[in-house]
């Protein structure tokens, strides 16, 4: 189990704070940046002032806090420059690391819109996703088993703070939608343009991976192609998966 050292309290620039950290705790902070590790011991590492804060104010069950010594943070554990660095999954670390417990969500609503995303891969890609879903108002997400995890620290990152804000489910997707009532839009190279399709508040809005688009299997239960008409007759094969979601999701919410 994860567990934390017992620290030694005190006070510092009238800031309630502790002063030691392990190297145990720094071996298993940097083991969070392993899906197995986090999974075993339902942790995942936030980085960075407004992003901790957005987790804490959300109401996230907070394992442990630190926090550069030159910038302390009230409950948080005191390290070293050099100490944040190595924790860190950044290549400039934040003056503040908070490790949150992954939360148990509830069942996912029968109604309502539901962006789904089919082996999504690149951690940068989800974590903008994610960003833009909360931006839109979308409060769920489902991956497929194979898309990569939400509590991945560079997901985490690149989220900014809005994985606070957006229930991410993992599920069989095949299982998903033989269950699910709800028509379900997918987006493809080629189907009816986005600027002439009406999404209905209750749908399912495939997005594709970054690689393949949409997989076979998933295909099978896609009711409507949807499409991002491409206006350059030389342009760009594809777009980016997370742009293609922000300018769908765009003209479905106006």
């Amino acid at each position: 189990m994860f567990v934390l050292a017992k620290f030694k309290k005190g006070n510092f620039n009238g800031k309630n704070t502790s002063f030691m950290i392990t190297k145990k705790e720094l071996k298993e902070i940097n083991l969070l940046g392993t899906k197995k590790w986090r999974k075993m011991h339902q942790r995942f590492v936030v980085e960075g002032k407004k992003s901790v804060k957005e987790f804490m104010a959300q109401g996230f069950q907070q394992n442990a806090l630190y926090s550069i010594a030159s910038t302390p943070h009230e409950g948080a554990v005191l390290v070293t420059e050099k100490e944040m660095q190595k924790m860190s999954f950044l290549k400039n670390a934040s003056p503040l690391l908070g490790v949150f417990a992954i939360p148990q969500h509830k069942a996912i609503p029968i109604k309502g819109r539901i962006l789904v995303l089919d082996k999504v891969a690149d951690p940068g890609n989800l974590g903008t996703i994610i960003r833009i879903c909360d931006w839109f108002g979308i409060k769920y997400i489902i991956g497929s088993l194979d898309t990569v995890d939400c509590y991945n620290p560079k997901v985490v990152q690149a989220s900014m703070g809005s994985l606070a804000h957006v229930e991410f489910h993992y599920l069989d997707l095949n299982a998903f939608f033989s269950d699910d009532q709800r028509p379900v839009y997918g987006t493809y190279l080629e189907g009816t343009s986005i600027y002439n399709a009406s999404l209905p508040e209750d749908a399912l809005l495939v997005m594709g991976s970054e690689a393949n688009g949409i997989s076979d299997k998933v295909s099978s239960f896609i009711d409507h192609k949807i499409t991002i008409p491409r206006k350059a007759s030389n342009g760009p094969e594809s777009l980016n998966v997370a742009i293609a979601t922000a300018l769908i999701l765009g003209e479905i919410s106006r």
